[in-house]
């Protein structure tokens, strides 16, 4: 994974740690915002999207996580369990391809950003 995604274990949580202000994810958090004002791209806002993004492609992610934002990271964990393991690599390989190739994403908020429930 990049230096901007990390899954850690604690003793009860499996954790996906998005790191928001690696250059990456900021020049991508910039493209956003010039599609859309309101797409000031916090961890609020990475919330917003990745989990209304998730509830199109990939519910199941959504089953059993917790999120955690703060303004310069999101952070999405589960119950440690092995299928939860399973859940958050498929996270985090979902967060890094949203990042490498960002046009779909852009796309994504383009068509849908109406209806992501922005911070």
């Amino acid at each position: 994974m990049k230096d901007y995604t990390a899954i850690i274990k604690t003793e009860k949580y499996v954790e996906v740690c998005f790191y928001i202000e690696d250059k990456a994810v900021m020049a991508l958090g910039e493209r956003l915002n010039g599609l859309r004002e309101e797409a000031y791209m916090n961890g609020y806002n990475w919330e917003a999207v990745l989990g209304y993004y998730l509830g199109k492609t990939a519910p199941d992610l959504l089953k059993g996580m917790d999120t955690d934002p703060e303004a310069g990271m999101y952070v999405a964990y589960y119950p440690l369990t092995p299928e939860n393991e399973a859940k958050a690599e498929r996270l985090a390989g979902i967060i890094h391809d949203l990042v490498e190739h960002g046009e779909t994403l852009c796309q994504f908020v383009q068509t849908e950003g109406d209806n992501i429930p922005w911070d």
